[in-house]
């Protein structure tokens, strides 16, 4: 653990000195530290990730007949929603809202399980359940999370997991999820996709890898088709390609223009936007590009989203980690409110943004981020006595889950924000080098 911490130290003080250095080049935005990021290698698919990749843009296992899982999660959108709404349509007619924002599938190749608290050691056999480490945070210190800080944070909260509330915990499970949702695609029953699966040309293959009894056993061939989903996502170069401008700057072998360098080191910068604080910039242990996630979830007050028809019923609220979706630590009400941090990889080709989708462009996040404590009502709504509804899409027996501590949010009313409108721009200009696909110079 200690090696492990002086790496992560070093790579941390080595990004921090490229981006000052950068700045004193003969030639602006270069990095003069270059490293080597470690990628996956491509190799062609296994059978079990050939299957999968079949299933994935099946669109017969839905119930419309015309809905696959790519059509929620595009490779032309980096596996993200193709349409500019909050939500997607499913369902027998294509006509039923999906309850939350597509999340992106892109970098969940190293997405660790769902747990609450800081990594444990891996000597660790003390382990606690989840409701014992939520226990725990109750009363445990609340440490701010910095951009670039040399540790990382060791708050007692949920972190890791797959979906907004993190009740997957692997690929397999996660495909799982919407195949069976009515508001998605809406598959019917387990035995219902057994039966298409026994009819589909390309689980012939199952019969090479498990016999032909494979097709007999209706939960293990689902469970085997959702698998193969899984393996064709980690196996799929694309789901995880690290090939922005800015893994490219790393390595030496791209310039970032005056923009895109005030941008990121605004984006390091715990004294003005602190995006590194949750979204990290730094390169992981043995050379693996950065994910721009700590994989933690925060309760940020996102403004409620009234184009959903969940929101319909005044008294309906999405509280991520406690309910409604998920229900098996619903009882630790000091997560309500809290959704998961998403990489910011590819955030700027999406046309959709937090977890209810609220928001359409990066310009509108960047003032949330900016604005929500020192001019509120630039954010929210006002109530009919002109009282600024603050949080208006959490209960207010919630309200104190909200994160206040990490900058930009431990600012106040009245106090100057941390962004001016160039800020900003920059910032964004920085987040459009993490899009995959840049061709460097030769």
């Amino acid at each position: 653990m200690y090696h492990r911490t002086i790496v992560w130290f070093l790579g941390v003080n080595l990004l921090a000195g490229a981006v000052f250095a950068a700045e004193q080049q003969t030639l602006p935005g270069e990095n003069p530290n270059p490293i080597h990021l470690v990628r996956q290698r491509v190799a062609p698919l296994s059978v079990m990730a050939s299957i999968g990749r079949e299933i994935f843009f099946d669109t017969s296992l839905s119930s419309s007949g015309k809905m696959s899982c790519a059509s929620c999660h595009s490779p032309d959108h980096a596996y993200g929603p193709p349409n500019e709404g909050p939500v997607m349509l499913g369902g027998p007619t294509l006509s039923l809202p999906g309850a939350r924002a597509v999340p992106s599938l892109t970098y969940l190749e190293r997405q660790p399980a769902f747990s609450i608290g800081p990594d444990k050691d891996d000597g660790n056999e003390n382990v606690r359940s989840l409701t014992q480490q939520a226990e725990i945070g109750k009363t445990a210190d609340r440490v701010q999370k910095i951009a670039m800080q040399t540790a990382q944070s060791a708050n007692i909260v949920p972190q890791g997991g797959l979906f907004w509330d993190g009740r997957a915990n692997s690929l397999q499970l996660q495909a799982t999820g919407p195949l069976l949702d009515p508001r998605e695609m809406d598959g019917g029953s387990i035995e219902i996709i057994a039966e298409k699966l026994r009819q589909a040309p390309y689980t012939k293959g199952f019969s090479q890898l498990f016999g032909e009894n494979i097709f007999e056993n209706t939960r293990l061939l689902v469970a085997e088709a959702t698998f193969a989903v899984g393996r064709y996502q980690i196996e799929e170069p694309s789901f995880h390609p690290y090939t922005s401008k800015y893994d490219y700057w790393l390595e030496g072998k791209a310039r970032l223009s005056e923009s895109e360098m005030r941008g990121l080191r605004l984006f390091n910068d715990p004294e003005k936007a602190n995006c590194a604080g949750c979204h990290t910039s730094q390169p992981g242990f043995n050379g693996r590009p950065p994910r721009f996630t700590d994989t933690q979830y925060e309760a940020l007050g996102t403004p409620r989203n009234l184009a959903l028809a969940d929101t319909r019923d005044p008294n309906y609220f999405d509280l991520g980690v406690c309910g409604p979706i998920r229900k098996d630590i619903a009882a630790q009400t000091q997560f309500c409110g809290m959704f998961k941090t998403p990489t910011l990889r590819n955030t700027a080709v999406r046309h959709t943004f937090m977890h209810n989708g609220v928001y359409h462009t990066l310009q509108e996040v960047m003032d949330f981020y900016n604005f929500r404590d020192t001019n509120p009502e630039k954010v929210y709504p006002r109530a009919a006595d002109g009282a600024v509804q603050k949080y208006n899409d959490i209960p207010v027996k919630y309200h104190a889950n909200v994160d206040v501590a990490d900058p930009p949010f431990n600012r106040h009313l009245g106090d100057t924000p941390a962004m001016t409108d160039q800020d900003e721009a920059d910032i964004i200009a920085f987040l459009k080098t993490l899009n995959d696909g840049y061709k460097p110079e030769q």
